[in-house]
């Protein structure tokens, strides 16, 4: 949640997807019916609260949010040059709305937290509210290139369908550790029941015509009962994948970093997750910072996918 572009001029016109988490991952903003979030007396103040932000600092506006049961996300444009680092702007939104909970919803005295629907559990040995309501920090998602605005418009928008889909499927998307050769993984564990799986090794060096080649050979056994296993290194390591997504078809990623805590798959690997055509697996620990793959543990993953495929 620290982690920051080090880069990246914070004071400068940009967008960013804001992630806040609340402190200790309670979920008393609201409560999932359906595919929608029913907000809470306090996730409708935090709402609110976001739009407020533009009155406080000019040269923002906040835009579409989502307001989840234990978590927040918003899209921030910085309109013009701040005095101030954008953090700033975060830091002011979590102690107003902080503010406001300590005042208003009981936050912070000896009083029972609130509920998903905004009561109080009538319970005398709940325990008693943290003193704060967020986590400390926060994640921001810098917005650098044509059409990322509207996904992640799309994927704010998206949260309460995408959280139904893991309540409904919980068993696909839980951290399994020791899954296999050591790795960690989330996914349909499954697939490595399956009796055919091919390893997708893939050179740089690779022409276009073999690489279309290969592409449909694989394609098509994964399409007749196959699994495909591929680290998705190489360029056309990654094609296959995303041509085998694409298809609905069965696919094992081996990746370099692990899985942080509360990790979701993004984008069509949710998809293909929550429809059990997906497996993650993870042989090394997560790390927060960005570290360009090495030599070393490119050979690692293509010796671990060709383990698991039995050859």
């Amino acid at each position: 949640m620290h982690q920051r572009c080090w880069v990246h001029d914070y004071r400068s016109p940009c967008f960013y997807l804001i992630t806040l988490a609340t402190e200790p991952r309670r979920s008393c903003f609201g409560r999932l019916e359906g595919e929608q979030i029913r907000l809470s007396p306090l996730g409708e103040m935090v709402r609110q609260s976001w739009f407020r932000s533009a009155e406080i600092y000019p040269g923002v506006e906040p835009g579409i949010c989502a307001v989840m049961p234990d978590h927040f996300h918003g899209l921030l444009r910085v309109k013009a040059r701040l005095a101030k680092p954008m953090g700033q702007v975060v830091r002011g939104f979590k102690a107003s709305t902080t503010f406001l909970w300590r005042r208003d919803f009981g936050g912070a005295r000896d009083a029972p937290p609130l509920d998903g629907a905004g009561s109080v559990p009538a319970h005398p040995l709940r325990r008693t509210v943290p003193a704060t309501l967020w986590q400390k920090g926060f994640q921001d998602t810098i917005l650098l290139r044509r059409g990322q605005l509207e996904r992640m418009k799309n994927y704010v928008l998206d949260n309460p369908r995408r959280l139904a889909m893991r309540r409904a499927h919980p068993e696909l998307f839980t951290q399994l550790a020791q899954l296999t050769h050591g790795c960690a993984g989330i996914g349909n564990r499954f697939l490595l029941e399956r009796p055919v799986r091919r390893q997708v090794q893939v050179s740089r060096s690779i022409s276009p015509e073999a690489l279309a080649e290969k592409q449909a050979e694989l394609l098509y056994a994964a399409a007749h009962g196959a699994v495909l296993v591929s680290p998705c290194i190489s360029p056309g390591e990654k094609q296959i994948a995303r041509a085998a997504l694409a298809a609905d078809l069965p696919l094992v990623v081996l990746l370099e970093n692990g899985f942080a805590p509360f990790y979701k798959p993004a984008g069509k690997y949710f998809e293909a997750c929550a429809a059990g055509r997906l497996l993650m697996l993870a042989p090394w620990p997560h790390h927060d910072d960005k570290r360009p793959i090495t030599r070393e543990k490119c050979l690692a993953l293509n010796r671990l996918a060709r383990e698991i495929c039995g050859y």
